[in-house]
């Protein structure tokens, strides 16, 4: 059995509990793992007795204008490579393209390292340890609108999707939101969290949460992804309408819809066209995206949850399967460890 000593926060600036809860939840066989969270009790290991020293270094945007910070940095890299550690920079709560002008990669020029981003295990990390020991059965024999369409923060592909439904009234039998507006958008209160002030919805700390009221009351989930790029980044907005066992279609990364069901997840191509899934161009996606919302306006929704009961439950089922989940997850680690 190899034995992995790894340091979960070299700067002890992150979240190195869910760092740590996260390459637990794999359950590797094999592999024993030893978790210290403080860089001040490394003197009370023996770095001889492991075979792999691993340095995660956690932090947020802002820290390298500290000077303090970067010399900190640089003395513990610098001690932690000249011993044999390898090092993974973690933002796992982010997906590539949305941190690539990030500074704090010039601080590391001169070290190598693996990156670790969301793709698609940290969500569903989360997503399951949030609502572990929870079941939800929505009931969806009645629904007085057709789209669930939420949006946060004012991303320029969410503008554009959002602009064109607007223009052509798509959203008048739906419930939506866009928080980031300079005249926010906000959810009809019936349908909002009931924990949460509608009108200072919280900037973290809630987006994983939800209330299946909306779920019950709409057809199908319009999910806002938090990019449309090349590099898959699945987050709490998928998973929530399959915990629903809601239909979704997604505004989100190039071959989205490809990648979930390469895991195992089914999709609605049976029912309308996600053809959508294969453009690469954000502006002909739009259009596709637009044009089958148009095409549903008077699609029969009650006949769809009525013959979908089990591709939709397969889902719900696959998302808490342990050995799925597992395996997935394991493969990311494997990779971060170089294995």
């Amino acid at each position: 059995m190899d034995k992995i000593f790894i340091l979960t926060d070299l700067m002890y600036s992150g979240q190195h509990q869910m760092m740590q809860k996260f390459i637990e939840s794999a359950e590797i066989p094999n592999l024993e793992f030893t978790f210290e969270a403080e860089y001040w009790n490394l003197h009370s290991y023996n770095w001889d007795e492991y075979d792999q020293l691993i340095c995660i270094i956690d932090h947020k945007d802002g820290y390298e204008n500290n000077p303090e910070f970067v010399d900190q940095l640089h003395k513990r890299m610098d001690l932690l490579k000249q011993n044999g550690f390898k090092f993974i920079l973690a933002r796992p709560w982010e997906c590539e393209e949305t941190v690539s002008e990030s500074k704090f990669y010039n601080l590391l020029t001169n070290y190598d390292y693996k990156k670790w981003f969301g793709d698609h295990t940290w969500f569903w990390f989360v997503m399951r340890d949030k609502h572990k020991g929870m079941q939800y059965n929505c009931n969806h024999s009645h629904k007085p609108y057709h789209f669930l369409y939420l949006n946060k923060y004012p991303r320029p592909h969410r503008k554009l999707l959002w602009k064109q439904l607007k223009q052509k009234n798509l959203l008048d039998r739906s419930l939506h939101s866009f928080l980031g507006l300079d005249t926010p958008v906000r959810l009809d209160p019936e349908y909002e969290l009931p924990w949460v002030d509608r009108h200072k919805y919280p900037k973290l700390g809630s987006d994983q949460d939800f209330f299946s009221k909306p779920y019950e009351h709409t057809a199908c989930s319009l999910i806002s992804e938090t990019t449309d790029g090349n590099n898959i980044f699945i987050t709490e907005k998928l998973w929530k309408p399959i915990l629903n066992q809601h239909f979704f279609i997604v505004h989100g990364n190039h071959l989205y819809l490809q990648k979930i069901r390469e895991i195992g997840f089914k999709t609605f191509s049976k029912y309308f066209d996600e053809s959508y899934d294969l453009e690469s161009d954000r502006h002909i996606k739009i259009k596709k995206i637009v044009k089958l919302i148009e095409d549903l306006h008077d699609f029969d929704w009650q006949d769809a949850y009525m013959n979908s009961r089990a591709l939709r439950q397969h889902n719900y089922d696959l998302f808490w399967n342990k050995q799925k989940y597992c395996d997935e997850v394991a493969e990311k680690i494997f990779y971060l460890l170089g294995q």
